[in-house]
This record gives structure tokens, C-alpha cells and sequence, in this order.
């Protein structure tokens, strides 16, 4: 059934009202002062969408946790090798792992946490003057990027570090509340960055420099979500389902939970670990490993009683020239025929955000 011109053009003044607050779903929460929070119809996600959800049962099974510890010693040393292969194992059938003792002191996380609770919790007129839609503005504060493209709003606010055309950032464009441990914990990162793209490229049956020599941890995007408690959270969502754009993702969660991978077509939650960082394929490494590793649907749900809040850093690749990319040649060699046609990170990226945050995957318009 069609949607009439009249609810399009309510549901868009509904919206639009929401956006002129730039308060964004934590002004829902103030505004109600204590007492029953209403939710917006623009939030509710529609009939069918929620009968879908009862067609896909849960499963037990989590997602596999690695250790890192050791990941230093020799490349071909038998701790390395076992690290690998638990790497090459999750990244084909799961697309999603979690590594523990991977370097960040356990303060820097914990610091960068009560950053993004800082940020979002504080007088709502400090925040205002960092909420924005620009695409060309590099920090900046929303509910929803796909805001006016969504079939239902997410139940979430985001502060978002956009480094994709610069891989340097000025610690004076972030909000004072969060700059120390946004600019600590980046720093920190970047090691476990390296050291992941190092094991994934040996899980390639690659040299360890390999994916690195791609530039694919260049251009960087994070973004720090924030889910308030939600009155409504079986009919709303902090996250669509979707797969991510990016090489890989690297999350770091806190203790509510929330965040669920479609595996085999059941949804299995991501536990909390204390201290882990949760690791995820992205589009565009499925494409470069020529579908060996996998890019796979996954979402966030909301929880009636408490906060949610993750930190996640995409990793995109070079987009601010035209560099190609496209099935590694000795992936291809040593098996199928490339299933991908070449692409640029930029192209990508276009038309990944022309459409909403949906389940529908980038990879479609780039495979032979």
C-alpha cells in the first residue's frame, strides 16, 4: 500500500519540528522532566517491519572473542599463527569478533565512555552550536544521518568526527567536554588499528604490510552514539539493520548491550566484555578479499530502563583522490574469478548515503 502525499508531507513538518530543536532524542527525555516520555510517531517503525522482526529467531551462539596477547611475537611464530587463524576464521563466518588485551588501558576507555556521556548530558545550549546537517563539516552533532530518508527515526544521537578527507585532527574542532579523551583514545587506536590489518592481511594468505600498503586505514569516521532509555523499544530501533561502508569497524560498547549480528539468520547478541573492542568486516573489505571475509547485517536495539553507548570508528579508506580499489590480485589467483568490479572509496560512499540506513547492502552495485 502506497503512502498518501498528505501523511508524506505530515510526517515531514513532524520531522523538520524535531530537527528546528536541535535537541535531539535526549530533548525528548529533558522536556518530559522526570515524567512519562512520549515517543514520536516519526520513531514507531511501521507494521511490516515489525512483523519481520518475529519471522528471524535468536541463537545462543557469540560472537568469538580473541585474545590478543602475544600478537607481537614473531610473524609465523605458532601464538601469531593461532591468532590468525582465529581472525581468518571469524572474519569468513561471522564477519564480526572481539579482541581482548589489545594495548588501551582500560582508563582511556573508560575516559572516552564518560566523554560521549559528558557531551551528551550537558546544558542542551552547548550542544545546539555543534548540531548540524553539512556534510562538509568535520565535527558535528545529529539524531540520524538518514534522518529524512528513514522509514522510522533511530532512537539515537550521534557526535561525529569526520577525518575521511584528512587524517589529521585539530583537537579545537571537538567539544571541550570530550577533546582529551576523544584525541587519547584516537591515539591509542591507532596501534590496534595496524596490528588488525596486519592479521587480516596474513589471514589473506597476504604479507603482513599488505592491506596497509592499500592505505585502508586511512580516512576515519567516528561516531559517538548515544541511545537514551526508550518508553518504546519493541517498536523503535538505536540502529537499522545494515552492514557498513568502511574496511573495518572498530566499536567500543559499554555494559547495557543491545548491539545483535545476523548470524545464519538468527540474531546473536554481542556480549559485553569489560575492556574488549568489538571488531566488524566492512563492505569494502568483502569486496577486496573477493567475498572470502564477510560484511554482515547487524543493528542496535533499544532498552526501556537504561542508557546505551558505543563509540565507533569506521575505517574507510583514501576518498579524497581518485585511488582504485577492487578484488586483491593474489586473493584471485589462488582462487574464484573476482566477483567485484573495481570502485572508488568516494563513489562508494555517495551512494551509500543517497539511501537510508537499510539492510539493502552496498556490495550489490559493484558485483559482477
Amino acid at each position: 500500500m502506497g503512502i498518501s502525499n498528505d501523511s508524506k508531507n505530515d510526517r515531514l513538518t513532524q520531522l523538520k519540528a524535531f530537527d528546528d530543536t536541535k535537541s535531539g532524542v535526549k530533548g525528548l527525555i529533558d522536556a518530559a522532566a522526570g515524567g512519562p516520555v512520549d515517543v514520536p510517531e516519526i520513531f514507531i517503525r511501521r507494521p511490516d517491519e515489525l512483523a519481520e522482526d518475529l519471522e528471524l529467531t535468536r541463537t545462543s551462539l557469540r560472537v568469538p572473542a580473541i585474545d590478543l596477547n602475544g600478537v607481537n611475537d614473531m610473524v609465523g611464530s605458532s601464538r601469531r599463527e593461532k591468532i590468525v587463524e582465529e581472525v581468518r576464521h571469524a572474519s569468513e563466518k561471522w564477519g564480526f569478533f572481539q579482541v581482548v588485551n589489545h594495548g588501551i588501558p582500560m582508563k582511556v576507555l573508560e575516559e572516552m565512555m564518560k566523554g560521549v556521556r559528558e557531551f551528551n548530558e550537558q546544558d542542551v545550549e552547548m550542544k545546539k552550536g555543534y548540531y548540524s546537517r553539512d556534510p562538509d563539516r568535520m565535527v558535528k552533532f545529529n539524531t540520524n544521518y538518514d534522518f529524512y530518508m528513514s522509514t522510522a527515526a533511530n532512537w539515537r544521537d550521534s557526535l561525529l568526527v569526520d577525518m575521511t578527507s584528512s587524517y589529521d585532527l585539530d583537537p579545537q574542532d571537538l567539544p571541550s567536554v570530550c577533546r582529551d579523551s576523544t584525541v587519547d583514545y584516537l591515539s591509542h587506536l591507532k596501534k590496534v588499528v595496524d596490528t588488525l590489518f596486519e592479521l587480516l592481511s596474513e589471514a589473506l594468505g597476504l604479507e603482513p604490510d599488505h592491506l596497509k600498503r592499500l592505505e585502508c586505514e586511512k580516512g576515519r569516521t567516528l561516531a559517538c552514539h548515544y541511545y537514551p532509555a526508550c518508553p518504546n523499544p519493541d517498536q523503535t530501533l538505536g540502529i537499522n539493520k545494515h552492514t557498513d561502508a568502511s574496511f573495518i569497524t572498530i566499536l567500543l560498547q559499554d555494559e547495557v548491550g543491545g548491539l545483535e549480528v545476523l548470524h545464519r539468520n538468527q540474531w546473536a547478541d554481542v556480549e559485553y566484555i569489560p575492556g574488549a573492542l568489538v571488531v566488524n568486516i566492512g563492505d569494502l573489505l568483502q569486496i577486496v578479499s573477493n567475498d572470502k571475509f564477510k560484511s554482515v547485517i547487524h543493528r542496535a536495539t533499544g532498552n526501556a530502563t537504561q542508557t546505551r553507548m558505543s563509540v565507533a570508528c569506521f575505517f574507510h579508506g583514501v576518498s579524497s583522490t581518485p585511488k582504485i580499489y577492487g578484488p586483491i590480485e593474489e586473493v584471485v589467483m589462488r582462487g574464484s574469478p573476482p566477483v567485484f568490479r573495481e570502485f572508488t572509496v568516494k563513489d562508494y560512499m555517495k551512494k551509500f548515503y543517497s539511501r537510508g540506513l537499510d539492510e539493502k547492502s552496498g556490495l550489490n552495485h559493484v558485483r559482477i
